[in-house]
């Protein structure tokens, strides 16, 4: 009886597994799934029995660079992260032999495949575009394989040296540009300003002769300088007139 009770224990803590929180186990009883396992101790008799452990916590894919060639005929090296989780773990064992080699081998060719279809501006200004049809495209079969992709981000997207040189100097001409049609806006602007205050002082009897007086006492502060000042023939006149008197 001894005996019997001293084998039954060994035959319980051997068939005893345990299965963390953020696990789950596939049971199987002579090579059928059985059940799910929860976290906890859990019996597994052997023999008859045995069980996979499956990582439900997220994992992050790095998708190493791809060489692709875009919409436009350009070669360009792009690599990205992918981020995902298993939803079902049955699914995970069962519907695929390695989920995790096959989800980052599908990710890769998704990516050359949809960088193909991208121009290289699109590219360039549209990344989170990009990766989102990245994203839903490996959604759409990873589900039957019991995975959740949650995201997808690209991480870097390398030119050839001479595109890279080509984009520089498209930049640098495009920002001379802007410079030209904002100093062009300025010289209009102020073109106006100064029309407008040319009819202010012509309205107003006197106030040209107080603006140049008035300019004439700004220049005399630095009596350094020689300077030749022009006046309208009309305050030269009105000089004469007073010397007369």
């Amino acid at each position: 009886m001894q005996y019997i009770i001293i084998a039954v224990v060994v035959l319980v803590l051997i068939s005893l597994r345990q299965v963390n929180q953020y696990e789950r186990g596939l049971k199987f009883t002579m090579g059928r799934f059985t059940k799910i396992m929860e976290p906890g101790w859990r019996v597994v008799v052997p023999v008859f029995q045995s069980y996979r452990k499956v990582d439900m916590r997220v994992k992050a894919v790095d998708v190493p660079d791809q060489n692709a060639i875009t919409r436009d005929n350009i070669s360009v090296k792009v690599n990205a992260v992918l981020y995902y989780k298993v939803e079902s773990a049955e699914k995970s064992i069962l519907e695929v032999e390695d989920f995790m080699h096959a989800i980052s081998q599908y990710a890769q060719t998704t990516m050359r495949n949809i960088v193909g279809e991208t121009t290289l501006d699109d590219l360039l200004s549209g990344r989170e575009a990009i990766a989102n049809r990245i994203r839903e495209v490996i959604a759409t079969e990873s589900n039957a394989w019991g995975l959740k992709v949650s995201n997808v981000e690209l991480k870097d997207v390398s030119l050839p040296p001479d595109m890279e040189r080509t984009i520089a100097k498209q930049a640098e001409a495009e920002r001379e540009k802007r410079a030209v049609i904002i100093t062009s806006e300025g010289e209009l602007a102020a073109s106006q300003n100064m029309a407008k205050a040319a009819r202010t002082l012509s309205e107003a009897p006197g106030a040209l002769h107080l603006r140049t007086l008035q300019a004439m006492n700004d220049i005399s502060s630095d009596q350094s300088n020689t300077v030749v000042f022009t006046l309208p023939m009309e305050l030269l006149k009105a000089f004469e007139g007073f010397s007369k008197k």
